[in-house]
């Protein structure tokens, strides 16, 4: 199994800046993918961003150039550094991580950590 732990998370003002982590542990050789989603009340969740295991990237269309994604291997740990916040990336944010199915992993998910973005 795969525990997923995130922080960063807080109130910010529009225009401003957080970065988000997120720590896996346990069975860390389960994981391929990365990525983190968000999901504000009453809306679906959302992929926001992802990076594989050699580092390819992918955003969604509303973050391009303003967030970025990256991934320490080593540590097991990807991060998501957010710039020009906009109200409307006010969400919770979830931590996920892809398992190989060859080697009998699943999906796994953080708890999520809260982000706010004032006008």
């Amino acid at each position: 199994q795969v525990q997923l732990v995130e922080s960063g998370g807080g109130l910010v003002q529009a225009g401003g800046s957080l970065r988000l982590s997120c720590a896996a542990s346990g069975d860390t050789i389960c994981i391929s993918a990365m990525g983190w989603y968000r999901q504000a009340p009453g809306k679906e969740r959302e992929l926001v961003a992802a990076i594989t295991s050699g580092g390819s990237t992918y955003y969604a269309d509303s973050v391009k150039g303003r967030f970025t994604i990256s991934r320490d291997n080593a540590k097991n740990t990807v991060y998501l550094q957010m710039n020009s916040l906009k109200p409307e990336d006010t969400a919770v944010y979830y931590c996920n991580a892809d398992g190989y199915s060859d080697y009998g992993c699943g999906d796994y998910w953080g708890q999520g950590t809260q982000v706010t973005v004032s006008s």
